[in-house]
């Protein structure tokens, strides 16, 4: 009778499962692991950081709805990776974490790296748990893929000890498990279905919010259906943007703020009123606002701000419910309305404040006028990753979406250091399509190291850094004398010679006439290449009404 490892018996279960990418850093006890999933068919990329690699695997479960794997050793390498585990938790973005550990029998005893490792990673995940047996591993490996796409999609973590890895078993006493099937798409209580259309036919000034819940369930086709149908003003949340083309004329994202705090019924569309979207609360928001909320967990129903009306289940089936449910309804809302008029005039004036940094050709340069080429020069298809204070979120009002999925940012956790682990995992992922990051120089440093990864596996990636020499701001010149002020990184650093240093294409730009010739060259370039943007030290954004965080 055969038999068969605990390393071979994780990568067959994984890709029985449909996960098809693993990202890890290799030592004891997982190298047989990460050739073992070579073996059975998965694309195994190996990173320098288990941070990044762990950032890397959710951002590949959530572009292709199957987790991505990440693979960390014992100790020290799974408390790196529980930094990645907490994102994707935070952000509903589906991955198993394999932590190897030390020898079950070590237990207790002071083993290499021994630590309580289910236990520490059980507050940041759906589901944790040690396989105590090598005859379990498809067992625990099926569960752990099903809860994390299943319900709100989330993280997972399995234990993996040294001896179940190298431990063989016959494959007769194996403890196969069924391949887990696309997650079930709840639909709503039909009379809540009713009880919306009503609502939002009862507004004066009705807005929908279309957030990443609607990316991942597929909805895009639907939630396009629905705003076309009912001409209502759509919001995207900065990872709902492509939902719908931002360029869309029902969009008033050029008008964000305006739109939050004057409207009076506000159609929550798997989005949540966390800091994002300012708690939904004064005075960022309407006091009297009324919530359409759809979510697919019911216990998301209401938070911060008690919903009218609750739609639970998942986005694309409920919101098919909501189209056929309009067959039945002669509805839609008027094209000419104060609503509408005022929507536009703010737009326009926003337009006006941003113009005159859109248009400074003086160096260095500022984010509005960077970020105007980078806007031309970014194919209409191109996954776009966003990093750094200033960097991402001009960059979300600056960087248009056309399709679903293909914008990656800090998220709901508010991430820095996910940027080099998004683009590689959207480079393996999406081969044909170009990857471009947008980081900032402070966000840059998080992960900066998978540049060589990125080199080594000779993936396409385009990185943009906006350079201003500090987190925030930088200064002018370095202080003769006293200390640094906490905020200041090297002046100018010259990040493209990283690039250059592991075998990419680098470009540093202080004049902003010549950033789109070195953009343009970084897209021609086969292979990874890294364009550094000299930033006046004091860019930043244009004044704004209130405090990020204000509630």
């Amino acid at each position: 009778m055969s038999k068969v490892d605990g390393a071979t018996l994780m990568a067959r279960s994984l890709k029985q499962h449909g996960v098809d990418y693993m990202f890890g850093i290799v030592g004891f006890p997982v190298q047989e692991v990460a050739a073992a999933a070579q073996r059975a068919g998965i694309t195994y990329i190996g990173m320098r950081n288990e941070q990044s690699a762990s950032y890397a695997a959710q951002a590949a479960g959530y572009l292709t709805g199957r987790p991505g794997a990440c693979l960390t050793v014992s100790g020290p390498g799974v408390v790196h990776g529980l930094a990645g585990l907490a994102n994707a938790q935070q952000n509903c973005w589906p991955m198993v974490m394999i932590g190897g550990a030390s020898p079950t029998y070590q237990n207790g005893m002071g083993g290499f790296q021994e630590e309580r490792q289910v236990q520490i990673a059980s507050p940041f995940c759906k589901f944790a748990h040690a396989i105590e047996h090598t005859h379990r591993i498809p067992f625990y490996v099926e569960l752990a893929v099903r809860q994390s796409i299943y319900g709100r999609p989330g993280a997972c973590y399995l234990d993996l000890p040294d001896d179940i890895i190298k431990g063989e078993v016959d494959e007769a006493k194996v403890q196969q498990a069924a391949t887990v099937r696309e997650p079930p798409r709840a639909q709503a209580m039909p009379e809540e279905v009713q009880r919306a259309l009503d609502v939002l036919g009862s507004a004066e000034r009705p807005l929908v919010i279309v957030g990443k819940g609607m990316a991942w369930s597929r909805a895009e086709e639907e939630v396009r259906a629905f705003v076309e149908r009912t001409q209502l003003p759509f919001l995207a949340s900065p990872m709902g943007k492509g939902v719908l083309d931002d360029d869309h004329p029902l969009s008033v994202g050029a008008a964000r703020s305006h739109t939050l705090k004057e409207a009076d019924v506000i159609f929550l569309m798997g989005a949540r009123l966390n800091w994002i979207m300012h708690f939904g609360l004064p005075p960022r928001f309407n006091r009297n606002v009324r919530i359409v909320q759809l979510d697919i967990a019911a216990e998301a129903i209401g938070n911060n701000v008690p919903a009218e009306v609750a739609l639970v289940g998942d986005g694309r089936a409920v919101l098919g419910q909501i189209n056929r449910a309009l067959d039945d309804r002669q509805w839609f809302y008027p094209k000419d309305t104060p609503w509408r008029a005022a929507i536009a005039e703010k737009a326009a004036e926003n337009a006006r404040a941003i113009a005159p940094m859109i248009n400074d050709e003086s160096a260095p340069t500022n984010y509005y006028r960077a970020l105007r080429d980078i806007r031309a020069w970014a194919p209409r298809d191109a996954v776009i990753i966003g990093e750094g204070a200033n960097t991402m979120d001009i960059g979300r009002t600056q960087l248009p979406n056309a399709a679903p999925r293909l914008r990656l940012d800090a998220g709901s956790y508010g991430t820095m250091g996910i940027g080099m682990g998004f683009a590689i995992a959207a480079a393996v992922v999406h081969p044909d399509r170009p990857i471009i990051s947008v980081t900032g120089d402070s966000a840059l440093g998080f992960s900066g190291m998978e540049i060589e990864t990125a080199c080594r596996y000779r993936l396409p990636v385009k990185i943009v850094v906006l350079n201003n020499g500090g987190i925030g701001g930088g200064i002018a010149e370095f202080p003769k004398d006293g200390p640094l002020p906490p905020r200041v990184l090297t002046i100018g650093a010259r990040y493209d010679l990283m690039m250059e240093a592991f075998g990419g294409k680098g470009f540093y730009i202080e004049d902003p006439a010549q950033l789109r010739g070195a953009l343009d060259a970084a897209m021609a370039y086969d292979g990874p290449a890294l364009v550094n943007v000299r930033l006046h030290h004091e860019a930043g954004r244009k004044p704004q009404q209130f405090g990020w965080l204000t509630t």
